[in-house]
């Protein structure tokens, strides 16, 4: 079950009340007159299926409650009620297979924004997967995988592509192209600086073999991609957002990167190169399957009629 919040003007709130009373996926529903603040109205609170929420949420738009009022939904752990039981019941699918599609778009425009979070947080991801490099540790390579944002703007392109929402995939796109090289000159700096320090001896780094697979690429790294975008977009579309930290551990993006950057201070040109073949390999890879499962799900919900398209640009 979702919580919605809807503040709404005093004028459309009999609406916006109809539409929620008439929905099979509504259950608690209460009204709270003139209780909002900024913007001025009545506060409408229900808790709604998942499966119900698309649908609903976008009646309320028609409404332009987006504009004139506000519109929130939070994800509820635990409801004990036997009406929220025949709401879930009642309403049209499944609520593991339902996409909440403003709920998408809203999530992934937020994770692809470039900040100094997400560059903090890829710079040093790239950092431990040259320090995993450089000690021959694929635990430290695994720790990269996992503290690595990159799946954020990722995820944000392929709903971009799928609802043709050009600012999304732009936005994404210059986090990514700006991440990246920023991530990989100040792992290069502290490359240089370990280097010189004598932290680590090239000829070691260069005879060290247990971390290989982060360069070598193959058909597989195409194949390990393609799973890990499908599986990661089916975790944000759904309930089951744990599986996100399996994505993480299983594609080689941040540490191809930080790999290129140690191979290129250390003059192997060869392994850099597949380096960033194997981040290009991967960053298509996931981007080309978290489309392909969006597609898939919205013409799955076109067939059973759920799908009403979006009323924000």
């Amino acid at each position: 079950m979702l919580h919605l919040r809807a503040i709404c003007p005093a004028e459309s709130t009999a609406e916006a009340v109809a539409v929620l009373r008439e929905h099979p996926g509504v259950a608690h529903l209460v009204v709270h007159h003139g209780a909002a603040v900024q913007p001025a109205g009545d506060l409408v609170e229900a808790d709604v299926a998942r499966e119900a929420a698309d649908e609903i949420v976008d009646a309320l738009c028609e409404l332009q409650l987006d504009h004139a009022g506000g519109i929130t939904l939070e994800a509820l752990d635990t409801a004990l009620s036997d009406a929220a039981d025949k709401a879930e019941e009642d309403a049209p699918g499944e609520g593991a297979d339902a996409v909440v599609w403003q709920e998408l778009v809203g999530r992934t425009g937020e994770e692809a924004k470039f900040n100094l979070t997400f560059a903090a947080f890829l710079t040093i991801a790239c950092l431990l997967a040259a320090v995993g490099v450089v000690t021959d540790s694929s635990v430290t390579i695994v720790g990269a995988m996992v503290v690595g944002p990159e799946f954020g703007p990722l995820a944000a392109i392929a709903v971009g592509l799928v609802l043709r929402k050009g600012e999304l995939v732009r936005r994404a796109g210059l986090a990514l192209l700006v991440g990246f090289p920023l991530a990989m000159l100040v792992t290069a700096g502290a490359t240089l600086l370990g280097e010189k320090a004598g932290l680590f001896d090239r000829a070691v780094v260069n005879n060290a073999h247990t971390v290989d697979f982060v360069y070598s690429v193959g058909p597989f790294s195409f194949v390990v991609a393609l799973l890990a975008g499908a599986a990661g977009m089916l975790s944000m579309t759904s309930a089951k957002s744990a599986a996100l930290v399996g994505v993480f551990i299983s594609v080689t993006t941040v540490p191809a990167a930080g790999y290129a950057v140690v191979a290129a201070i250390l003059g192997n040109w060869d392994r850099a190169g597949n380096s960033v073949q194997q981040l290009l390999v991967n960053l298509v890879g996931i981007v080309l399957a978290a489309a392909v499962v969006l597609l898939l799900r919205r013409r799955k919900q076109r067939a059973a009629g759920l799908e009403r398209p979006l009323s924000r640009g």
